[in-house]
């Protein structure tokens, strides 16, 4: 049962730095493209950052400047580096990953369970 386990969520002040990390655990997996949405009670969830398997970036414009999305292939591991956050950024955070386990033609989205982020003083 292939699945996503972040970490590295908390509490931080505004203009402080949190990094996220998502792994994919549990079974062989070649994954695709990697992302990070987050979603606010009561609002739509929203992408924040992607990176295709051949790296090419893609950032909303709330995260420009300020988030940095990297990925381990070796590892199965995708990062957000968040930098200068702000109240407006607190959300619960969810990697999203696309891809297949070996000799397996079923495509495959994966979901992590979401971690949260409060910036407040």
């Amino acid at each position: 049962q292939v699945r996503l386990a972040e970490s590295g969520g908390g509490l931080v002040q505004p203009g402080g730095s949190l990094k996220l990390s998502c792994a994919v655990v549990g079974s062989e997996f070649s994954a695709g493209g990697m992302a990070w949405y987050r979603q606010v009670p009561g609002k739509q969830r929203e992408l924040v950052a992607s990176i295709s398997e051949n790296g090419i970036l893609n950032y909303k414009d709330p995260a420009k400047g300020r988030f940095t999305i990297s990925r381990d292939n070796a590892k199965n591991l995708v990062s957000l580096q968040m930098n200068s956050l702000k109240p407006e950024d607190t959300a619960v955070y969810y990697c999203n990953v696309h891809g297949s386990r070996p000799g397996d033609r079923k495509y495959l989205e994966l979901w992590g369970q979401g971690t949260l982020v409060t910036v407040s003083s």
